[in-house]
């Protein structure tokens, strides 16, 4: 019988030498054909205040909260349970009243969300959203 001889082992080397390359090629190729659009939304035109006209305070109903979530209707420390029937009293007796509703910029989001369900539960349908201007410094 005849012996068969045992081949070599090939060794399975992977050239790695142009895989440089081929990774900058292909990041240079997915760079060029890459469509960015931004978003455009829709073409609004906001309105701008020509003049500011002063309300009398008693048809103003101003509501406060401060960064650790207290409240405060005209300067009344107030529940969050009481906010919808306070606000409600007030249209009442005078249905074009305005809320004003003034936050801190730390105060937790879930009690303003809360305190615009009592408005919109009280029928508060004219709400101003106030906030401080920023002063201009010239250097």
């Amino acid at each position: 019988m005849a012996k068969f001889k045992k081949k070599a082992s090939a060794e399975s080397k992977i050239p790695t030498s142009s895989m440089a390359d081929i990774a900058f090629l292909l990041l240079v190729f997915f760079m060029v054909t890459t469509v960015l659009k931004l978003e455009e939304g829709l073409p609004v035109a906001l309105p701008k205040a020509e003049a500011a006209q002063d309300i009398p305070r008693e048809h103003v109903v101003r509501v406060w909260v401060d960064r650790s979530g207290k409240i405060s209707i005209n300067d009344m420390i107030v529940p969050m349970n009481s906010v919808e029937g306070i606000i409600a009293q007030r249209i009442r007796g005078n249905p074009g009243i305005i809320v004003a509703f003034n936050t801190d910029e730390s105060a937790p989001y879930g009690v303003m969300s809360d305190i615009m369900e009592q408005l919109k539960r009280a029928s508060a349908v004219r709400v101003s959203f106030t906030s401080k201007k920023e002063k201009v410094r010239f250097r």
